[in-house]
């Protein structure tokens, strides 16, 4: 059963189609404010459910990251039967996965925010042995919420509240992929990374930028925000970049 407030979630708009896709253990709740805010501007907007999320931790640990891309490939079919174009919009793991996806269907442009490319914690090489001896892992060794901006929102923000320990090894597998696939990248790219993200490590966004093999490509910092963006007060200049990357690229 997935989580009441939690559901996947559709506005639609014009011919011009966002693709939303949240975090690794989030939900779609945390992509709806920017949805809502892109659905005003016409757009039309779906916002994916990942398989295994939203629902309990339990179910996550039986998905396997090709899962994950297929949650994806479904959402960019069902909303490409109703628009002209589509743009994929991901935030952490819905970045990685928007842009692994991105070169393997046929999208107008990425943009995505805390997106990582690579953990180099070396402990991580050993979470799928891990995961036969405990199932979850805490997820910051910080008090819950005290990298948050806006207090309010975190406190209404949905996500499992550990992570489960065979999904990490999942996560990296889903890593390897992108990092392989970032230089068949052709689309329009907007990176989009705050400077106060503690969950994912600070150089990612760079280090993407690199290796995309798009022509069109940009990077943003934002400061008011923690790693969840589109939760935060950076919205504010974070929403408005999105709609004219979209704008911008729909011309293309």
């Amino acid at each position: 059963m997935i989580i009441p407030s939690a559901e996947p979630f559709y506005f639609p708009g014009n011919k011009t189609g966002c693709l939303l896709i949240h975090g690794f253990t989030g939900a779609p709740t945390e992509m709806r404010w920017m949805g809502e805010y892109l659905a005003e501007e016409g757009f039309s907007v779906l916002g994916v459910r990942l398989a295994g999320h939203a629902t309990n931790p339990d179910e996550m640990i039986r998905t396997r990251y090709i899962d994950w891309m297929h949650s994806v490939e479904d959402g960019y079919h069902l909303l490409k039967g109703t628009v002209d174009r589509v743009f994929l919009i991901g935030l952490s793991m819905g970045g990685v996965l928007s842009l692994l996806m991105a070169s393997k269907l046929d999208v107008a442009g990425v943009f995505v925010m805390s997106t990582p490319y690579k953990f180099d914690d070396p402990r991580i090489k050993y979470t799928k042995i891990m995961s036969y001896f405990t199932s979850y892992l805490s997820k910051t060794g910080e008090e819950p919420g005290a990298t948050w901006f806006d207090k309010e929102s975190w406190q209404s923000h949905i996500s499992y509240p550990k992570n489960p320990v065979r999904s990490i090894t999942e996560l990296t597998l889903l890593l390897t992929e992108m990092r392989a696939a970032l230089p068949n990248i052709d689309a329009p790219v907007q990176l989009v990374h705050s400077r106060n993200d503690t969950y994912v490590p600070g150089d990612s966004m760079e280090r993407i930028y690199a290796k995309l093999g798009s022509s069109d490509k940009n990077m943003m910092w934002v400061t008011e925000s923690g790693h969840v963006i589109p939760r935060e007060p950076a919205k504010a200049e974070v929403f408005p970049a999105a709609v004219e990357f979209v704008q911008r690229a729909s011309k293309l």
